[in-house]
């Protein structure tokens, strides 16, 4: 895919302002996109949009298909005349920086139940007809979600292998007992979602009407804990019970002995080849329905992924196993039709047949400028003289610190690395996070994005998420005052000296 020359922030809804504790589809996310715009940017990029569980982590969902409840607009829900301004009178003090999930969560599902029960008992017409018609329309993986949350739910949260054997097993009789003793449940998580994609949508409308693309976010692996293995078992390695008999990770490298065992069961392509990927092609059609490029973490797993034995503590112990990459990629582009808008998360150890995949298809990979320095002189291929224009140059990502934490941290960055750095730039470095900026904006990459944190000129206290951390992850949040002082003109104008600007985008854009 041709794309034009463009540039953009990384920002998770849930880190916009607000008063609910956490960011959403409201106010805020207009203003973003707002912003976007003034500064000459036509790329948001997100992570996952799923709802999340244990550990809060956007890349371990309850659904790969469902959105966040936590994103909905409380404020629009007022609009709609599902609560009043007095329902949101009493806000509890929810800190600004952080989002605490815990007191968050238990808020908002009080108020989207009181919202749900306002709709259930004084719905108009025009809302049934809607509500009905996007039930209808997601059917697919909304009713079995929809179960799963009522009976995840009943079942105090405990994950469905420990369900009772029919309803684990997803067995007809039980489902259909459960469906009767449920209705409210089922039919309140419907309505979560209706109003979750409605307001999505719109912002997306709003975005892509002042030329603003959406770069979203789905992770090759889905949590064994989540509504898309529970209702597929046949898609995946599991046992009679439903537990994994093998899951996902990578072995031991340089930066861990023992390698990184993630715990996520593992597709059984063979079966998924023989149903022509079916599940897989609604995932990407779902995904892409609601951004308007996709990046696929892990992409590598599409060639060959690591097989841990479920019963292994670590991921030493795996064999490598092969996936059937270049059958699905044809599959799913015959299908969805036209060029993939896919970006392919390519870092780390890539082999010649993931390179041979990924540009296949003409999917642009990754690149990181943190990863850049030190080492052997210029053969590294993040640096920007080796980037190509098929590619996303960043800054750094959600799973990096932020680049003035990076270039700070004794740990991250020697002299070696500071060295490198300053000689390639030939300046004394006293903004790392405005200097990574402008090589990923000169850069010959067709796209370049940063973080919001690099933007302004954050440390450590602001990331977003240390791999292998268990806890402390997915939480920061931009306050108004920063949001206030953002370096607008600055990013402006380095933005349109490398060439970046709308008009250009806007003059390629298929809008």
């Amino acid at each position: 895919m041709d794309y034009p020359r463009a540039s953009g922030i990384l920002l998770h809804p849930t880190s916009l302002p607000g008063r609910f504790g956490v960011g959403d589809l409201g106010e805020w996310a207009y203003r973003f996109v707002d912003f976007l715009v003034e500064t000459e940017q036509s790329i948001w990029q997100v992570l996952p949009i799923g709802p999340t569980s244990y550990g809060d982590s956007p890349y371990q969902s309850l659904s790969t298909f469902a959105g966040n409840p936590l994103l909905i607009s409380l404020d629009k829900l007022v609009d709609e005349g599902w609560l009043t301004d007095g329902d949101l009178a009493d806000v509890p003090p929810f800190p600004w920086d952080r989002v605490d999930f815990g007191a968050v969560i238990d808020y908002h599902n009080h108020i989207l139940t009181l919202a749900y029960q306002r709709f259930r008992d004084g719905k108009t017409a025009e809302q049934q007809k809607s509500f009905d018609a996007f039930c209808i329309d997601n059917a697919y993986w909304l009713d079995d979600f929809s179960l799963f949350l009522a009976l995840k739910n009943h079942h105090g949260g405990r994950p469905w292998v420990e369900w009772p054997r029919g309803e684990a097993l997803h067995e007809a009789e039980a489902l259909t007992a459960a469906l009767e003793s449920h209705a409210d449940a089922v039919e309140e998580a419907r309505f979560k979602q209706w109003v979750f994609f409605s307001q999505w949508l719109a912002l997306k409308a709003y975005a892509n009407e002042r030329s603003v693309r959406l770069i979203g976010d789905i992770p090759i692996f889905v949590a064994h804990d989540s509504s898309d293995v529970w209702a597929n078992r046949d898609l995946f390695y599991l046992d009679e019970t439903g537990n994994p008999t093998v899951v996902a990770g990578v072995p031991p490298d340089y930066f861990s002995e023992t390698g990184q065992r993630w715990g996520n069961p593992l597709y059984n392509w063979e079966v998924m080849q023989q149903q022509d990927f079916n599940w897989w092609i609604r995932r990407i059609g779902a995904a892409l329905q609601v951004v308007d490029m996709l990046r696929i973490d892990h992409f590598r797993g599409f060639d060959a992924y690591w097989e841990i034995p479920a019963t292994e503590p670590t991921a030493i112990i795996g064999r490598w196993a092969s996936a059937p990459g270049f059958n699905f990629f044809t599959s799913l582009r015959d299908t969805l039709g036209g060029d993939l808008a896919i970006i392919a998360e390519d870092l780390g150890v890539i082999t010649p047949p993931v390179r041979a995949l990924r540009d296949s298809f003409g999917l642009p990979g990754m690149k990181v400028l943190q990863f850049a320095w030190g080492g052997r002189g210029g053969e590294n291929s993040f640096q920007p003289h080796n980037h190509v224009q098929n590619c996303v140059v960043y800054t750094g990502t959600h799973d990096n610190n932020t680049t003035v934490g990076w270039y700070n941290s004794p740990e991250e960055v020697d002299q070696s690395i500071m060295h490198h750095l300053g000689s390639y730039v030939n300046y004394i470095i006293t903004e790392p996070h405005w200097t990574l900026i402008r090589l990923a904006l000169m850069s010959v990459a067709n796209t370049a994005v940063f973080p919001m944190q690099d933007l302004l000129g954050l440390g450590a206290e602001a990331r977003m998420n240390t791999p292998g951390q268990p806890a402390g992850n997915w939480s920061w949040r931009l306050l108004p005052e920063q949001f206030d002082r953002a370096p607008r003109e600055r990013l402006t104008a380095l933005t349109r000296l490398y060439g970046r600007q709308r008009d250009q985008s806007e003059a390629s854009s298929s809008h």
